[in-house]
């Protein structure tokens, strides 16, 4: 994996890609792993040491100036660009160096918390596939309620885990709901968990879920 992003003209090309785990060379698994606005490659890096999962390298890719996209995910969408396309493209690049490394989408999580989740969900419904696994904590698709949601192609079944807190200040408890709606049209196997008072955090409830979900894929290299 390269040690900075693909360079073009968006503000997130060229910024830092963050790697831990196991090597491209011997992982059967990856995570793609998104931060939040104002945080780090560091820090949702250091999930990864939660997870405790053998045999998936992390990579985790630095937004500019620690921020995916300048405003609120509910704002116009036009008003949070160039950013938003620029983040879309980081994952995008990411996903083909992973496939060139034979780990391909099917055995590729995206994982993201509250800006990079919304940014992975995004990702996710605009490039409909089967993945490993999408999980967006604190998280929901961009843009302001009457934005079309008519995405094409299909998840086939990509387990998605979408978890928040029932008040969370920034994640309006509707659009996680709307967006688990969204997921299941385009036939993705939805978990949705809104935790009571939670706050805009990860909980140990989510740790355990997500591995869960790394353990299947990782299990699916051998079927």
């Amino acid at each position: 994996m390269s040690e900075r992003a693909e360079k073009s003209a968006g503000p997130h090309q060229g910024q830092p890609v963050l790697v831990a785990g196991e090597s491209l060379d011997k992982a059967t698994a990856a995570m793609v792993m998104l931060h939040g606005r104002g945080a780090a490659a560091e820090d949702i890096l250091a999930l990864a040491a939660e997870f405790k999962q053998p045999d998936f390298a992390y990579i985790a890719p630095q937004a500019a100036r620690n921020s995916w996209y300048p405003n609120s995910f509910l704002a116009p969408i036009a008003s949070n660009e160039p950013g938003l396309s620029s983040g879309l493209a980081v994952i995008a690049a990411i996903l083909a160096q992973l496939a060139d490394a034979g780990i391909p989408a099917e055995r590729t999580m995206l994982l993201g918390f509250s800006q990079g989740a919304c940014l992975a969900l995004e990702f996710a419904a605009r490039n409909a596939r089967r993945y490993g696994g999408l999980v967006g904590l604190s998280g929901g698709l961009i843009g302001p309620d009457d934005t079309p949601r008519n995405y094409g192609g299909s998840l086939e079944g990509t387990p998605v885990f979408l978890g928040c807190s029932d008040n969370d200040f920034h994640i309006p408890r509707e659009r996680v709901e709307q967006s688990a709606e969204v997921f299941k049209r385009l036939g993705a196997n939805v978990t949705t968990r809104l935790y009571p008072g939670l706050g805009h955090t990860v909980n140990r409830d989510e740790i355990r879920f997500v591995q869960g979900m790394m353990a299947d894929v990782k299990a699916s290299k051998n079927t």
